[in-house]
């Protein structure tokens, strides 16, 4: 329970199924990148949906989530109360950082940016807070 401390202070809380969600999306999406957006409490980091969505890119190195499905997810989160907080996209070629190409399209300060790698065989998930063109990892708690 003490990692839950930094709730709200730059921290992502899902659970072990909407990670197993992320990991599908992207790997179902291999060899383009996978992207998808996470709706929940933007006060507490915790994600309430996984929504995976078209990589509208249609790229291994670069992802842009398909306009009309962040529409869709925009409409979806609000009308059950939550917002969305942050988005997901997979690494298929390097490590679970931030690109530079992640980084100067970051749209909001506020979100959670979260990337899996597909560079191993075992998929490896991190997240990060980006503002001001400075990526800073957070923890990522995974509940039952």
């Amino acid at each position: 329970m003490s990692e839950l401390a930094w709730v709200g202070e730059g921290l992502l809380v899902l659970t072990q199924a909407q990670l197993d969600e992320v990991v599908a999306a992207c790997l179902r999406a291999a060899p383009q990148e996978g992207c998808g957006l996470v709706a929940g409490d933007p006060e507490t980091g915790i994600v309430r949906r996984v929504y995976p969505t078209r990589n509208a890119a249609r790229s291994s190195r670069i992802y842009t989530v398909d306009p009309r499905d962040h529409l869709h997810v925009e409409r979806d989160a609000e009308a059950s109360g939550s917002s969305v907080i942050g988005v997901f996209h997979s690494h298929t070629h390097t490590d679970p950082y931030p690109s530079p190409t992640d980084i100067d399209q970051a749209p909001d300060p506020a979100w959670h940016y979260v990337i899996a790698s597909l560079r191993l065989e075992a998929v490896s998930l991190r997240s990060y807070r980006i503002v001001d063109g400075v990526a800073t990892e957070e923890p990522v708690v995974v509940t039952e």
